[in-house]
């Protein structure tokens, strides 16, 4: 059974959306261009997503090597003493088979639906924090999916882990054969659900006053609990996403500052009187 989008269906939406947003913008009709943002950022996104579902299809080549590189994840995470995900299936895996089917629906449905969602409501309700976290959300990905140019097997499908397919086992996998038009299943570094999941907890968590914020950060544990338990990812995957995320809103934070320091500088010379640059000429 597949939920997740096409690629193919999130390219022409973007498209579309993107095309609705240039008409608003030159229509110049002020209360289009109030709602210009609304189909460019959902475009945006849209594309993202589709780039995501790419970058895993570019990734299918040499299984071989995709799971020589999952097994030595495997073996470095016992080498630095992380848990075993195969702990954490067996946690739920067969003894709760109702919590590993919506497990198995969370993982397939929630990724996307969340992140939109959350910046529908990044948007209206906290429109000042929008563009960071939209920018640092765009440019992890980006990292994510060059890196995830390299295959690599899940966890799943490695001999040694002795883990079970979940969804597969209960025959709701959004994943079709190798040659199929689905994602791709041997980009699990580094996963992109985590990415997304911590941007939204840390964020809703962060900016938002009300009692019920903790939502956010309870997706964030769902979904690397969801994750791990259903043997799509490592440990290894989230936290070198999480990285990733830190690597983004840091080089974003040094690009402000530095367009700070410009914009100052600037503003400065401006205010020298013309004889004193001349006298300091």
């Amino acid at each position: 059974m597949h939920w997740m989008m096409p690629y193919q269906m999130a390219f022409w939406l973007c498209g579309i959306l993107m095309a609705l947003a240039v008409a608003m913008y030159f229509s110049r009709k002020p209360l289009l261009v109030r709602y210009l943002p609304f189909p460019r950022e959902l475009g945006t996104v849209l594309g993202l997503f589709g780039l995501w579902q790419v970058a895993g299809r570019l990734s299918v080549m040499k299984v071989d090597h995709a799971l020589d590189r999952g097994e030595w994840l495997w073996d470095a995470e016992r080498d630095v003493f992380l848990p075993s995900e195969h702990w954490v299936q067996h946690l739920f895996f067969p003894a709760h088979p109702t919590v590993v089917k919506f497990f198995n629906l969370y993982y397939a449905s929630m990724h996307f639906t969340c992140m939109i969602i959350f910046l529908i409501w990044l948007f209206v309700r906290h429109r000042e924090h929008y563009a960071r976290v939209r920018t640092t959300m765009a440019m992890a990905t980006a990292f994510a999916l060059a890196i995830q140019l390299i295959p690599v097997a899940p966890p799943r499908m490695i001999d040694k882990a002795h883990l079970t397919d979940t969804a597969l086992f209960y025959g709701q996998s959004v994943y079709g054969p190798m040659n199929a038009d689905s994602p791709d299943q041997l980009s699990a570094m580094p996963s992109v659900h985590v990415i997304w999941a911590v941007i939204v907890g840390y964020t809703v968590w962060r900016v938002s006053p009300s009692k019920w914020r903790w939502i956010g950060p309870a997706h964030t544990v769902m979904t690397i609990t969801v994750v791990v338990a259903t043997a799509n990812h490592y440990w290894a995957d989230g936290i070198v996403g999480t990285a990733l995320l830190l690597l983004s809103a840091g080089i974003q934070a040094l690009v402000r500052r530095a367009a700070a320091w410009i914009r100052g500088a600037r503003v400065a010379s401006a205010d020298v009187p013309a004889p004193e640059l001349a006298r300091s000429a």
